[in-house]
């Protein structure tokens, strides 16, 4: 069954977020898809991706590559899973694709301080659970540690 992990941003940027969500998963040996809205805000977050920290390195290309499917991670901004991927993050208000269900693992990610956003990400929520998703929302506490909220 596909679970569907719902992140909340407040006071954090998602280029703070991202990488050390998308290290985790390549940890667990995931590969990942990262949907966003705009050719612009994917070649953004790749630049972003290979500049964020000295100490770290993730291995990742935009949907536009030729060997898309050899690649660990994928930014696209469409719905498709060119790299076979396990996870797949939604970002700027990306879309359910259609193919949720084909994934181990949704992660939407939705900045708090946009009403869109958060109606957005409820549209969502009332849709996993509709689809018998396991949904759980995170947020994150007074250090910056996300926590799993009811």
């Amino acid at each position: 069954m596909t679970e569907v992990l719902f992140y909340h941003l407040q006071n954090m940027t998602l280029e703070s977020v991202l990488p050390p969500l998308l290290e985790k998963s390549l940890e667990r040996g995931w590969r990942v898809v990262v949907q966003s809205t705009s050719q612009e805000r994917a070649e953004t977050l790749d630049a972003h991706l290979w500049t964020y920290s000295d100490d770290s390195f993730l291995p990742h290309a935009t949907s536009r590559v030729a060997d898309a499917q050899d690649q660990p991670i994928i930014l696209s901004i469409e719905e498709g899973n060119p790299n076979q991927a396990n996870v797949r993050f939604l970002v700027d208000n990306a879309a359910l694709p259609a193919d949720c269900d084909s994934y181990e693992r949704v992660v939407l990610v939705f900045n708090g301080d946009d009403p869109d956003a958060v109606a957005s990400a409820r549209e969502s929520w009332t849709a996993c659970k509709a689809r018998g998703f396991e949904v759980t929302y995170w947020q994150t506490d007074e250090r910056g540690r996300w926590q799993r909220r009811q």
